[in-house]
């Protein structure tokens, strides 16, 4: 059985998973999207 990924304390108690959050960073650095950019292309995947 694999181990668990030790994660940064950044990601306790957020709400959404890392994968997402690091993505959306990813996102808004590369393409220098918005924060309402963001929140409007994770809404239209359901997040």
């Amino acid at each position: 059985m694999t181990k668990p990924i030790a994660r940064d304390p950044i990601y306790r108690k957020r709400g959404f998973s890392s994968e997402i959050i690091e993505l959306c960073v990813r996102w808004y650095v590369t393409y220098r999207l918005s924060y309402r950019d963001l929140v409007e292309m994770m809404a239209e995947r359901g997040v």
